[in-house]
């Protein structure tokens, strides 16, 4: 078994550090400053760094790469089809990589951006999902470069995974969007009780993540796009009937990127 924490970076960037306690062996996703990582590893003599995944090319994801590459001569596993700094294994959709003897499944999932990839694995008891910035607790990314024709079915895939999936996505941005899910399902019982334990965590400075696809499915708006509510809001907004997921999906995004 692998443990998994989070190392803070930015104001609200989390770099997940994999860590194999037996072989003192960790491996780090996403690491946009290399700084956390450093001091971590400072801080745990005799430890080494073996590998650095990578979902997506934004700097505040790969900004810290070069420096831990230098560093640790860590292998660095990232998108075929983007720009990723030190790569040594280009990962795409239906590649397999094993990272501390756990074998992770490289989904693509572009919207956020175009050669976007996820990492998942169902080999530990609880499967484990690392989804950068295409699924958030209770929201999904931007599209900066997709369309809602690439991202909407991209979250489908990641919601049709098993409910028990342990998500580790990137961002501390969960109080901000179950605000934007109440506004979608006021009347969701299960969006309104996770808002309230969420308020208590951050009030407390304490983190949100991981989150649970089953968790997902019942609060995130963006993989909701069935339930005939969250259709009619949509429709509300964009002031008329959007017939198909992907466009109630759009609807959704474009209203969130304004709330």
């Amino acid at each position: 078994m692998i443990q998994i924490d989070a190392l803070p970076a930015f104001s609200d960037n989390y770099i997940w550090l994999l860590q194999d306690t037996a072989k003192r062996h960790c491996a780090v996703v996403d690491p946009g400053d290399a700084g956390p990582v450093e001091r971590w590893l400072a801080a745990n003599p005799g430890w080494a760094l073996s590998d650095i995944l990578i979902t997506h090319h934004h700097n505040d994801h790969v900004g810290g790469v070069a420096r831990l590459k230098q560093l640790t001569g860590a292998r660095v596993c990232g998108p075929a089809n983007e720009q990723i700094p030190c790569r040594d294994l280009a990962l795409d959709e239906g590649a397999e990589v094993e990272v501390l003897g756990v074998v992770f499944q490289v989904l693509a999932v572009p919207g956020h951006t175009l050669g976007h990839i996820a990492f998942f694995s169902d080999q530990p008891a609880t499967p484990l999902l690392f989804s950068g910035d295409t699924l958030f607790a209770a929201g999904c990314g931007r599209m900066f470069e997709g369309t809602p024709e690439q991202m909407q079915p991209a979250l489908a895939r990641l919601a049709a995974l098993p409910a028990h999936t342990q998500v580790y996505c990137a961002h501390e941005y969960t109080l901000a969007n179950l605000r934007f899910a109440r506004a979608v399902e006021p009347d969701n019982r299960h969006v309104q009780q996770r808002f309230d334990e969420v308020t208590r965590l951050r009030a407390d400075q304490r983190i949100t993540l991981p989150t649970t696809i089953g968790l997902e499915r019942l609060t995130n708006p963006f993989l909701r796009t069935s339930e005939t509510l969250v259709k009619q809001k949509a429709d509300e907004w964009k002031g008329h009937s959007n017939a198909t997921h992907v466009a109630v999906f759009a609807a959704l995004r474009s209203w969130k990127d304004t709330f």
